[in-house]
């Protein structure tokens, strides 16, 4: 009897001091973690939209990545920026075939879009021919 007792109580004793180490160990390195993941974890990702699924809220942009064809899908949440000639826009906005450049994180397995630039278009030659249509 007396047996289990001490048994229980250098449990009890092992339990407590791990739980006490255990609080006392994170508190550290969490201020010192928090700040650098952010900037690190965000990587670029130029393209084409391949696909725009309105109902997942993501886009599917196909591009090169060290001269290799990549197609890679990006979750938009509502944190996302997407500018298109330096104003922001909807995620409607977005359509197949625009040029754009993401910047993302990694989550998992999940990229979550944190910028979308989309590139002006080219239809410059659209202005011209209004041009010339008023002339």
């Amino acid at each position: 009897m007396k047996k289990v007792i001490l048994l229980i109580a250098l449990m009890t004793l092992v339990a407590f001091t791990s739980g006490v180490m255990a609080q006392q160990k994170p508190a550290p390195t969490k201020p010192a973690a928090t700040p650098t993941p952010a900037p690190a974890n965000v990587e670029k990702f130029i393209g084409m939209i391949e696909k725009v699924d309105e109902m997942a809220k993501a886009i599917v942009v196909k591009g090169k990545v060290k001269k290799e064809e990549k197609t890679l899908t990006f979750v938009i949440d509502d944190k996302t920026k997407i500018q298109k000639a330096g104003k922001d826009v909807p995620f409607a906005d977005l359509k197949k075939d625009m040029q754009v450049s993401v910047e993302y994180k990694k989550e998992g397995e999940k990229m979550i879009a944190t910028m979308i630039k989309v590139a002006a278009p080219a239809h410059h030659s659209g202005h011209s021919h209004a041009g010339i249509n008023r002339v």
